[in-house]
């Protein structure tokens, strides 16, 4: 069979430098707020957003990718695809080894991909087109697609599918595994220690593959509750690096005129953030779709944009971000409208049932935006309660679907194929998960939207496909969607390269160097 190869260029520092450009210095430690504290460190079992941000420089994946969404090399040098586009074969990299030493083979990945489908919502949709796996020798692994799919290459990336070291999960009860709390990968950085409620430490991996990285010694992932002292940290010097959503909205316009202070809003090409409510579509008022939109038309989003977010957002439209594939905004809108709210739940026949609203426990942005929603929500008469409780306590409650409205904010991953779809697909109902259909909301419509989407070919059907269920999703409002959300990194100047890829700090620290 002839191929077209894509071939992944392997560069010793990216694309070509300009001729002035500054040599790397090695060592150093960079001092990098977390905010919050993570649930957990292993990324196969839990995929948070501070999680992801840690743990994908302990953890790598197949592919890395560009500010463009291109593929890069990482655990795989080059790939290659069949003329019919169902046959992919990745040639690993040989002499890469875990942290513990055992070496890196095809045995891993063939582990780790059964593993994710049972682990991670996301991971689990992405490989549905998936036929077969195999590993003809330690170095080679071919997967074979059902049928072509377009956006097959984007899902390699470590908070996606990350890869899992077979020798230490194998046989063993994956949610008890003590490697879960002091995490093996294969990435720049090793796990040190984790001390709870003040900081994570990640050092330097000595027998890194890439010759000459990681450059610095140590990070220390900084976590300070309070989002006073976060800024007051970075403002005394303790902390080198705010990472996007690390401090309170009102505090970066201060913060970026700083001396010797940079600023980036790069690094999350990738992933553009949405943010929206969990509406639990099973059961209790919300099962009516009456009760839902008079949701969308009672809060008002553009305060929370200009107020809460300090202009740090846009107002969603619907389930794609207006920066990923095939969005269109030619959906029925939710302009603020107390009035048609109100007329809504008239005709659904509310009649003030209390409501738990759980809001999202990453610091007085989200309390506030919490507040202003539950006071949106009275205000046309809903009986709002505010459950409280932590980050690990909130996936608990959401995963169990314990729960008539919840906070969310979740990544769309470029293609409504690959970022989209799993929270809407009847097939992406599971239980204990905290990523996927949480709302339960079932349409067999869209099931076949999304399921054609996926593999329709050529590209202008794919965008009248993703049109089309935009279009009836907005309409049944299967969850609240509230803003596209903006997170500018913070940084002294002295911290150089660490914004190199399209999830930014979230493997970035691989290229980072300080400029002492």
């Amino acid at each position: 069979m002839s191929k077209r190869v894509l071939l992944g260029v392997l560069l010793a520092c990216g694309l070509a430098a300009p001729a002035l450009a500054q040599e790397p210095k090695a060592g150093g430690a960079i001092n990098a707020v977390i905010q919050p504290e993570p649930p957990g460190l292993m990324l196969a079992m839990v995929q948070n957003g501070p999680v992801q941000m840690v743990s994908g420089n302990i953890f790598e994946g197949l592919l890395r990718y560009s500010p463009k969404l291109e593929p890069q090399p990482e655990l795989a040098e080059s790939w290659s695809v069949s003329e019919d586009a169902k046959t992919y074969t990745f040639k690993l990299r040989k002499g890469v080894t875990w942290h513990d030493g055992k070496p890196f083979t095809a045995a891993d990945v063939l582990f780790s991909l059964e593993m994710l489908k049972q682990t991670h919502a996301r991971a689990r949709n992405n490989l549905a087109q998936v036929d077969k796996v195999e590993a003809p020798d330690d170095y080679t692994v071919v997967f074979t697609l059902k049928q072509p799919f377009g956006p097959f290459l984007g899902i390699f990336e470590v908070g996606s599918m990350p890869m899992v070291p077979k020798h230490l999960y194998e046989s063993t009860d994956w949610k008890t595994n003590p490697y879960n709390n002091a995490p093996v990968g294969t990435g720049p950085f090793m796990f040190k220690e984790w001390q709870k409620g003040s900081f994570i430490r990640l050092v330097k991996n000595p027998n890194y593959y890439e010759k000459g990285k990681p450059y610095l010694d140590e990070i220390y992932w900084q976590i300070i509750p309070d989002a006073a002292a976060r800024s007051v940290a970075y403002e005394t010097g303790k902390v080198d690096v705010l990472p996007g959503g690390s401090v309170e909205n009102f505090d970066v316009p201060r913060l970026s005129k700083l001396k010797d202070t940079c600023v980036t809003g790069a690094g999350w090409e990738f992933f553009s953030p949405l943010a929206w409510l969990w509406l639990n579509n099973r059961q209790g008022p919300l099962a009516d779709k009456r009760v839902r939109q008079a949701v969308m038309f009672a809060i008002d989003r553009e305060f929370a944009k200009d107020v809460i977010w300090n202009g740090l957002g846009k107002v969603a439209t619907g389930p794609s971000a207006s920066t990923i594939k095939y969005y269109t905004d030619d959906v029925p809108k939710y302009p603020y409208d107390p009035a048609k709210a109100k007329a809504l739940l008239k005709e659904a026949g509310y009649k003030g049932e209390k409501i738990r609203l759980l809001p999202l426990a990453y610091g007085e942005t989200w309390q506030r935006w919490g507040e202003a929603v539950k006071q949106n929500l009275q205000d046309v008469g809903m009986n709002i309660e505010t459950i409280a409780t932590d980050v690990a306590g909130g996936n608990q409650k959401i995963g169990d679907w314990d729960y008539d409205i919840a906070f969310t904010y979740l990544y769309q991953y470029g293609d409504p194929a690959l970022g989209v779809g799993r929270n809407y697909v009847s097939s992406a109902i599971a239980k204990g998960q905290v990523f996927n259909n949480v709302e339960g909301y079932s349409n067999a419509e869209i099931d076949k939207l999304f399921a054609e989407g996926a593999v329709a070919t050529p590209d202008s059907k794919r965008k009248e496909i993703y049109e089309k269920a935009q279009k009836i999703l907005v309409e049944d409002v299967p969850v609240a969607w509230m803003l596209e959300l903006q997170f500018p990194t913070i940084m002294r100047c002295k911290v150089k390269n660490l914004i190199t890829t399209g999830i930014g700090v979230n493997d970035g620290f691989k290229d980072a160097w300080l400029d002492k």
